[in-house]
């Protein structure tokens, strides 16, 4: 049963998953839908176009350059060790909107630290939020078994007004991976984000 992760809770992705090696980490969200309009007819606003990307930092949580950024514009890392599936423009639909797979074997050494971010695209002019969005999650999945080992649901309008958030950090302590839950919302764009980290 796969353990459902607090803001700021840690776990062991070796003692959860003794034989992981490949992993894919799925993350959803839901549109709050307004009611309003013509009897209802014409609720909700215009699509959501939420953007996973994962940001791979050295030991000093830098990026060594934008080569090692897996967004929607540079789906595959080179070492191939991590693979964005591609881009969900609305979040339609149930499950997974966005998908990552990571080769945790095929990481390159320098690599201490995967951040895993969302955030909305062309926000400003539409006008939009994380305060608008719900059922917002990520999970990691054990693709050797098929089981679902963790899952972090965001919920509450504590985000309201944020336009990005760090989910969640896969990162190396001591040999092995381990996973905590981020949840932090932030007021900028990927692009802000990552020059944070340079």
């Amino acid at each position: 049963m796969a353990i459902n992760l607090q803001k700021g809770q840690r776990i062991s992705l070796k003692k959860e998953a003794p034989n992981l090696t490949r992993l894919m980490c799925g993350l959803g969200w839901d549109v709050i839908e307004k009611s309003g309009g013509l009897m209802g007819l014409f609720s909700g606003g215009s699509d959501f176009d939420l953007d996973a990307s994962v940001l791979c930092l050295d030991s000093q949580d830098k990026l060594r350059d934008k080569s090692n950024i897996v967004y929607f514009g540079n789906l595959r890392h080179s070492s191939g060790s991590v693979t964005h599936l591609g881009d969900n423009l609305t979040g339609a639909g149930d499950g997974d909107d966005e998908q990552i797979l990571i080769e945790l074997p095929q990481i390159p050494s320098h690599i201490a630290k995967l951040v895993f971010v969302i955030n909305i695209y062309d926000c400003v002019k539409r006008q939009q939020d994380f305060g608008q969005i719900e059922n917002a999650f990520v999970r990691l999945v054990d693709l050797g078994s098929n089981r679902e080992i963790a899952r972090y649901t965001l919920s509450g309008q504590q985000y309201q007004g944020c336009t990005g958030m760090v989910l969640a950090e896969v990162y190396r302590h001591n040999d092995e991976w381990k996973m905590v839950a981020s949840g932090e919302g932030v007021r900028m764009d990927l692009g802000a984000m990552v020059k944070g980290y340079l």
